[in-house]
């Protein structure tokens, strides 16, 4: 069964993450696929709203660790960025549902995102720091321009969980729902936005965003740059390593 899968109904398309045995931790092919997805929705005219979610019990625990490793991004090879590109880039709106985990790039993707429903019981975490890694998807500018610099190192530079509700109070989630409405809450969404004209429902998330996109390109690219260099790195290796053979990491003192 396919790792992605997708279905219409209506103006709606709906995408749904499928590894739920692994909380739908994304592979190299998982970005590439969804970035398909969405650039042929984004041209298809008869597609005006994306409803976004995960299988199972988690929407997404971040990058599939095993697969990093086999398959380290860098310059020449980076499926996360040309997702990066296809979420920037992409013209209709985007509602999802965020159920159990959000983890890394599970909570940085739904900076792209126009409407986040988050169901009650999940968690959200930014283990970048943990793992020797730096932020990622323009998340550097645009979750401390929503939540304020000290908020966001906070969520950076410790890398521990925080709940929904904290989610919500610092603007990364719309609104909290019990997790049994979930899917609904969001489904309704998308069809409210689907019943709206489409020209003026892009034309008007185009100028909301219009002032971020230069900033985000901006910050992804600096990001990129620097998230090469530390993936290749003796920390980075170790952090990863420990995580597979669950232990804790041992990061080799810095010089002073």
């Amino acid at each position: 069964m396919s790792d992605i899968i997708t279905e219409r109904s209506g103006a709606i398309l709906r995408v749904q993450l499928n590894r739920p045995a692994q909380k739908n931790a994304m592979t190299n092919d998982m970005y590439t696929s969804l970035a398909e997805i969405f650039n042929e929705a984004d041209k298809d005219d008869a597609i005006r709203v994306v409803l976004w979610h995960g299988a199972g019990s988690a929407f997404c625990a971040g990058n599939d660790v095993v697969d990093f490793l086999h398959h380290p991004p860098g310059p020449n090879a980076f499926p996360q960025g040309i997702l990066m590109d296809a979420l920037v880039a992409f013209s209709k709106p985007i509602v999802v549902a965020v159920q159990g985990a959000a983890v890394g790039g599970g909570t940085t993707m739904l900076t792209h995102c126009d409407f986040v429903y988050a169901g009650e019981s999940t968690k959200f975490v930014l283990p970048f720091i943990n793992l020797a890694l730096v932020p990622e998807f323009g998340s550097s500018y645009s979750i401390p321009a929503r939540a304020g610099y000290l908020r966001a190192a906070e969520l950076y530079l410790l890398g521990e969980p925080f709940t929904a509700q904290h989610a919500a109070e610092l603007g990364l989630v719309t609104r909290v729902v019990p997790d049994g409405d979930l899917l609904a809450t969001a489904t309704a969404t998308a069809e409210k936005l689907a019943a709206k004209p489409s020209s003026a429902l892009q034309a008007s998330r185009q100028l909301l965003k219009q002032a971020s996109i230069g900033p985000i390109k901006e910050a992804m690219k600096n990001e990129n740059q620097v998230f090469f260099e530390q993936v290749v790195s003796a920390d980075a290796k170790e952090a990863l390593t420990a995580f597979l053979e669950k232990r804790a990491p041992h990061f080799a003192k810095s010089a002073v």
